[in-house]
């Protein structure tokens, strides 16, 4: 990196409407600080983005004086992707604006904005579109790796809900990607993640959903969980699109519907959401309880923004994590086993391993139609590894490491890129499977100096 002179510097604040952070300023530390507090780095820049017309000069900068580009949304990228030793950090914190069109059921958002933030903006008009599960989740990350939740089942992947995007190429170029315009461009960040530009604003399909819908936990002891999981699997084969039921294994925590004595047991939770009239919802779930001999259950009619908040508590920022993850087509005997043996020797109470379903809808758009190719997953797998204090680090990672060895041999093709840590460079390549071809042309085309390669990245 070349020595910047302060007058440099001077002139590159005066070409941006927002605001540069220097390390030695009050709020450095604040907002190079990201989710997951096993990432620590220190960037030169910071630039809080108050406009879509200061990244291009934020790009220019970092090129020429061979500064990194990262870019944060929210900073819940588990391999801290959002910030880099000694680079230029583009900031989008203070761009969160959405606009919503009620008449066409569309969205227009800017990349800052939280999961929450959407969810609250949308549902004023009783609109949503599929999002992860946990609110402070940044929307633009969360989008271009793919994205699903709740609605997934029902309306697919998130980026099967993206309609456009506006970008800026590492050439300064302010361009819009969209069926009709720049059309390999959609394709590629439909799924593949920030490799190709910096996008500044996403546009949205909307459904009606809520205000109000049926969701809940069940609970049930670890000492069932073959059963509990047999019937889970059987049920899931016939469950209707508008239900979404998936399974978390862990420590329990201490929910005010589950018996102090409860607390701190190995548990199995079938957590829900039924996207439909409720009143059918309880139909559908009905048989869900008898699975096992609950400990505990909640569930009930809610507003749809306050259960897209309800595991915001287990995931609040100032931990440390570790994830791995598979895809798997089918869950077989052999895995059911492994998720059972290794939720029996958790090395932290807030390690889980959660089994998101997802069949439907993602299953009907073909694996080439964009980026995003795991279009034969049924369910996402993801072994989450979580605790506080470093001395921890390497028994909490090995502890996921080898469930994740185990669970290999059954697991299907791809990976979904949102899960894997900047240690799986090898798998991005798996990831992507036969689409990765076509990512490193359209690589090629917009990024061939890998200027933007802090992600899950496609090599030129």
């Amino acid at each position: 990196m070349a020595i910047i002179s302060e007058d440099k510097i001077n002139t590159f604040k005066k070409n941006i409407a927002g605001t540069v952070v220097l390390p030695n300023d009050n709020n450095y530390d604040e907002l190079r600080v990201v989710w997951n507090a096993m990432i620590d780095r220190k960037p030169s820049f910071i630039v809080q983005c108050a406009t879509a017309e200061d990244v291009a000069p934020c790009i220019a900068f970092a090129r020429k004086f061979d500064l990194e580009i990262t870019i944060r949304g929210a900073g819940h990228n588990i391999g801290g992707s959002a910030v880099s030793d000694g680079g230029l950090m583009i900031d989008f914190s203070a761009m969160k604006s959405i606009t919503v069109d009620v008449k066409s059921n569309r969205a227009v958002v800017q990349p800052g904005a939280t999961l929450g933030d959407f969810d609250a903006a949308v549902q004023v008009h009783g609109l949503a579109t599929p999002v992860g599960i946990n609110s402070t989740t940044g929307i633009a990350g969360l989008t271009i790796g793919g994205g699903f939740g709740w609605l997934t089942r029902k309306y697919g992947m998130t980026v099967d809900n993206l309609l456009s995007v506006k970008l800026v190429t590492v050439e300064g170029e302010s361009i819009t990607a969209s069926e009709n315009e720049n059309p390999d461009l959609f394709w590629a960040v439909r799924g593949g993640g920030g490799n190709f530009g910096v996008i500044t604003e996403f546009e949205y399909a909307l459904h009606s959903v809520g205000p109000e819908v049926l969701a809940g936990l069940i609970v049930y002891p670890l000492a069932q969980a073959r059963q509990v999981l047999n019937s889970y699997r059987e049920f899931n084969l016939q469950a209707s699109q508008d239900l979404s039921v998936w399974c978390v294994m862990r420590q329990a925590p201490p929910l005010p519907f589950l018996p102090e004595n409860v607390h701190g047991q190995e548990i199995v939770i079938l957590a829900f959401m039924y996207a439909g009239e409720p009143t059918e919802g309880k139909k559908q779930i009905s048989s869900l309880p008898s699975f096992g001999d609950p400990l505990g259950e909640h569930i009930g009619v809610m507003p749809y923004i306050q259960w897209q908040q309800g595991f915001d508590a287990l995931l609040t920022p100032g931990a440390r994590n570790y994830w791995k993850s598979h895809n798997f087509t089918e869950l077989k005997d052999e895995t059911l086993d492994i998720m059972i043996e290794y939720t029996g020797k958790l090395p932290s109470p807030q390690c889980e391993i959660f089994v998101a379903h997802i069949a439907g809808a993602p299953n009907r758009v073909p694996s080439a139609a964009m980026a995003y190719g795991g279009r034969k997953t049924q369910y996402v797998m993801n072994v989450h590894a979580r605790w506080d204090e470093n001395s921890d680090d390497d028994s909490c990672i090995d502890w996921a490491r080898k469930f994740f060895n185990a669970t290999k041999p059954f697991a299907s093709a791809g990976a979904y890129v949102n899960f894997m840590t900047a240690e799986e460079d090898d798998r991005v390549t798996y990831a992507y499977g036969s689409n990765y071809k076509k990512l490193v042309e359209v690589k090629r085309k917009y990024d061939p100096d890998n200027i933007l390669h802090m992600n899950q990245n496609i090599k030129p």
